[in-house]
């Protein structure tokens, strides 16, 4: 094995929206410098925007060169077999201070042939929740496309999209075509497919500081909706010092593992995995090394590492590919 092959950090990208506001800075200690920051991309090869690793003998190096120089040690030997060099996830930390604009993402099938792009199936986990927050996940009832046009034709698209309020610790899997938006006063661990493609519905006929609104992409979206109800919210226990299953799809698997105490755990090489801390403090022990995470850190175990221990008190996502 590799021996420079260890837990790694990335520095995050941070991006301005016009929905985005300052709580990744105060509940989550990202170093943004605007008011309107909405998102910071922890784990991202999307071409443009791909993460540079923060800590150890590789720090400087951009995730797709270590890919690059050793695809199964960082990927894993089936996720390597099956997507090739390319890193199939993306992790962010999203904070809505205003409502996202309602939105879809296309099924790979689309995404190919439109942008030679992977599709965009996602769940989100709600770190933290204004009172009265909510999201808008689907139809209220099954829909069809002539419905969906005179609703947004006439402004009255939320009359027929369904309306959930969310507290902390919810979890919401939204598979592709789930008309969607994050709610205004929350703060949202996003996983996804790496892909960036977004067709937007509808954005509250808002302007930026120039005067301009943002582009809408009806017609694009026509055919990527699911126009039934969705089933988007996933129940799951929370069992200490456990990994507890949260989401399973062909795309990722999602446990949450409530640490307190001390965890030994053993990976068998197919896939990487990584950690989103949401709460706590914990740290990983490695190769006669300690690391430290707190709450907002998320770190990439390269899939050559095959055992370690996790200790400390903490909420933690893990992710991987099964």
């Amino acid at each position: 094995m590799n021996s420079k092959i260890y837990p790694l950090q990335f520095n995050p990208i941070l991006k301005e929206r016009i929905w985005g506001g300052e709580k990744l800075k105060i509940e989550l200690n990202k170093p943004i410098t605007s008011n309107i920051t909405g998102e910071s991309w922890e784990i991202s090869t999307v071409k443009g925007d791909v993460s540079i690793i923060a800590n150890g003998d590789l720090k400087g190096k951009s995730l797709m060169d270590v890919i690059n120089d050793n695809p199964n040690e960082i990927l894993g030997t089936e996720v390597y077999a099956r997507f090739g060099k390319e890193f199939p996830l993306l992790f962010k930390y999203l904070d809505a201070r205003e409502d996202l604009s309602i939105q879809v993402h296309p099924n790979d099938a689309l995404a190919k042939k439109r942008h030679d792009s992977f599709g965009k199936t996602e769940m989100w986990y709600i770190m933290q929740a204004d009172e009265d927050a909510r999201i808008i996940v689907g139809f209220k009832k099954n829909s069809n496309a002539a419905e969906y046009l005179e609703n947004l034709e006439n402004k009255t698209l939320l009359s027929i999209l369904d309306d959930v309020k969310v507290k902390s610790g919810d979890v919401f899997f939204l598979e592709t075509g789930t008309v969607h938006a994050i709610g205004a006063g929350l703060v949202v661990a996003e996983i996804q497919q790496t892909s960036d493609i977004t067709y937007r519905l509808y954005d509250f006929d808002r302007v930026d500081a120039q005067g301009a609104t943002r582009e809408l992409h009806v017609d694009l979206a026509l055919e990527a909706i699911n126009y039934n109800v969705v089933e988007t919210k996933k129940d799951y226990t929370k069992d200490l010092n456990k990994s507890n299953p949260v989401v399973e799809c062909p795309y990722f698997t999602t446990n949450f593992i409530p640490l307190d105490g001390k965890i030994a755990v053993n990976k068998n090489g197919k896939s990487f995995t990584v950690y989103m801390c949401i709460d706590g403090q914990f740290e990983i022990e490695y190769n006669d090394a300690v690391y430290k995470y707190k709450k907002g850190d998320t770190l990439l175990i390269p899939a050559g590492i095959s055992q370690l221990i996790i200790s400390g008190k903490a909420s933690i996502l893990e992710i991987y590919i099964s």
